[in-house]
């Protein structure tokens, strides 16, 4: 499988395991047990998306602060 593919499919197994968790706290009669789930569910979200950006700037041709980069300040 291609670099590409298998980040989309641990970002595709990420999503699941977000909404599995988030599910699950809806789920649950315990408050612990909900706000577990929960937090479970946003670390991992947190941590996916700083290891998406990470991912993003290792790129070839893409560097953080380019002229090429939309969100640069100017």
């Amino acid at each position: 499988m291609s670099s590409a593919g298998e980040s989309a499919s641990r970002a595709r197994q990420t999503k699941d395991k977000v909404r599995d968790l988030n599910e699950r706290a809806e789920q649950t009669s315990d408050p612990k047990e909900r706000r577990r789930l929960y937090e479970e569910a946003r670390r991992i979200q947190e941590q996916s998306m700083k290891d998406g950006g990470r991912a993003a700037e290792d790129r070839p041709g893409r560097r953080a602060g380019s002229e090429n980069d939309e969100f640069s300040s100017r």
